[in-house]
């Protein structure tokens, strides 16, 4: 081959592998989302879930989650409070350094209210994570996220655990 194609192919590995995961780093902090996805809604339905895996490299802060297709986004923590189960926004989630945050159903989450239409399965929602770090220093990291019913993979998963 050569170089000029093999610089070639090896522009196209790079952006295919872009494309392909579903990590995404922040513009400015040095933060690492993956995993993300977001709950299938029905018509009518006015709220769902956004989950995945956070890691800062550094102890960062969760301050706030944007959508243009909700009218509310807001960063939600649902736990047990007796035999209830209580939903409730929180002003904040902590990212402790090198630490993976998992938002997951049942538990922490991004939550998008008064959905302006249906999400539907196999399409994708935007999502802006606001981060601020220990100066007080903001920052945003743009996702495009999948929408489906179950967490990526967890099909298949579940397939393999099969008796």
């Amino acid at each position: 081959m050569t170089s000029t194609l093999l610089h070639t192919a090896a522009r196209a590995a790079v952006l295919l592998a872009a494309l392909a995961g579903a990590t995404a780093w922040a513009q400015t902090a040095p933060v690492k989302v993956d995993g993300a996805w977001a709950r299938a809604s029905v018509q009518g339905q006015k709220g769902t879930g956004a989950f995945m895996r956070i890691t800062a490299q550094e102890s960062t802060r969760l301050v706030r989650a944007e959508s243009p297709a909700a009218g509310v986004t807001e960063v939600h923590e649902m736990k047990m409070e007796g035999d209830v189960m209580k939903m409730r926004a929180v002003p904040m989630l902590e990212l402790p350094a090198g630490k993976t945050v998992e938002l997951k159903p049942g538990g922490y989450h991004v939550m998008l209210l008064d959905l302006k239409a249906p999400l539907m399965r196999d399409s994708s929602v935007p999502i802006t994570l606001v981060f601020q770090d220990a100066k007080g220093t903001e920052s945003k990291l743009n996702l495009s996220v999948p929408v489906g019913t179950a967490a990526p993979g967890a099909a298949a998963a579940a397939q393999g655990h099969k008796h």
